[in-house]
């Protein structure tokens, strides 16, 4: 079955190391049949959530604030999966993604709940210069959680400090791998 995948990158590269994750899933996913559609979140002008509780999710763009996540809204809302991809920044997602989730509240505002128990699943896919990813897994658990949202599994790209050092790795094989793999 093919399935719609969203990609959220939050990474600030676009030759990065979680560029190359997110480049190389996407292959696998393609190579699979799936349609896939990148945002990469460093060069879109998102504005923070305002916590205005102002948003309605029964409109195409929900949330009060008209920037570039009425380009994401509607994808999210129409796909069967969500990638969230990063660098390790301060043993969490980058700014760039966090951004972007807390904006997506929007779709949950107005009792339609677009974002809980409808069947949507998720990956993450990060690099980092160290291993300590611990931290940053929790809060992806806890997000999927929430949301009710099912676990397609993760990769975990350490020692990579350089855009570049992934090149070669077995973490690139095993997020082509993942994007293949998903039905």
């Amino acid at each position: 079955m093919r399935r719609k995948i969203v990609i959220l990158n939050g990474s600030p590269r676009k030759s990065g190391n979680t560029s190359a994750l997110v480049k190389a899933f996407q292959e696998g996913a393609e190579s699979a049949g799936h349609t896939v559609t990148e945002f990469f979140l460093d060069k879109m002008s998102i504005h923070g959530c305002k916590g205005c509780f102002g948003g309605h999710s029964d409109r195409d763009c929900p949330c009060v604030q008209q920037d570039d996540m009425n380009q994401i809204y509607p994808a999210v809302r129409d796909c069967d999966v969500i990638v969230l991809a990063s660098p390790l920044y301060y043993w969490t997602m980058s700014g760039q993604l966090r951004t972007a989730l807390d904006r997506l509240f929007a779709l949950e505002e107005g009792g339609r709940n677009l974002l809980r128990g409808n069947g949507t699943s998720s990956v993450l896919l990060m690099a980092a210069e160290g291993y300590e990813f611990d931290d940053a897994v929790l809060y992806y658990d806890h997000l999927l959680e929430h949301l009710r949202w099912n676990n397609l599994g993760h990769v975990l790209a350490g020692g990579n400090m350089d855009a570049g050092d992934i090149q070669g790795k077995d973490e690139l094989q095993q997020a082509f791998a993942l994007g293949k793999s998903i039905s």
